[in-house]
């Protein structure tokens, strides 16, 4: 069995910290550059953000491909995979454009609605469901593995998220 309470309590600390690095960010952190990124401070920020997005998508994808003959969810993600090169330009300029439009002003509250949303349909999956996986683009994020379940879907964006956070160069960050 899934203890949804651990991925519940995952979502809500990121989102309780994701508040405390916006609050304590100071003005010049916003256009500081990030450590071992492109990305600005705030361009990172969203991005951490979009990763929780990201999975709202992931879950719809992972009930229909799942219920899929495995060949056809290897090939796909193989497809997905020869498609990292483009991939990743599109991963990073959509971040900087979009951290425009989910500036400091407005990701708090847009990460408040997508976690809601997560915690929402994480509340009314059905048990049989948490085991049922699928495969991955494992070129497209470290903490993509081969086969994951819905379980690791749902813990998937907190590992993004942590990841990420050490790279932010924040100077009121604890």
């Amino acid at each position: 069995m899934t203890d949804r309470s651990v991925l519940a309590a995952d979502l809500e600390r990121a989102r309780a910290d994701f508040h405390a690095l916006l609050r304590a960010a100071g003005e010049d952190d916003w256009g500081k550059a990030s450590a071992g990124t492109r990305w600005s401070n705030e361009q990172l920020l969203f991005h951490m953000l979009f990763g929780y997005m990201v999975v709202r998508r992931l879950l719809i994808v992972l009930h229909v491909m799942g219920r899929l003959p495995d060949g056809v969810g290897r090939g796909f993600a193989a497809v997905l995979d020869a498609a990292t090169a483009p991939f990743d330009v599109i991963n990073y300029y959509g971040s900087c454009w979009a951290a425009r439009v989910y500036n400091r002003h407005r990701m708090g509250a847009k990460l408040d609605r997508v976690i809601g949303s997560l915690q929402r349909s994480l509340a009314h999956e059905r048990e049989t469901e948490f085991q049922r996986g699928m495969h991955y683009p494992t070129r497209w994020d470290p903490y993509f593995a081969d086969c994951m379940t819905l379980a690791d879907i749902y813990a998937y964006p907190g590992r993004h998220y942590d990841h990420h956070r050490r790279q932010l160069t924040l100077t009121g960050m604890r």
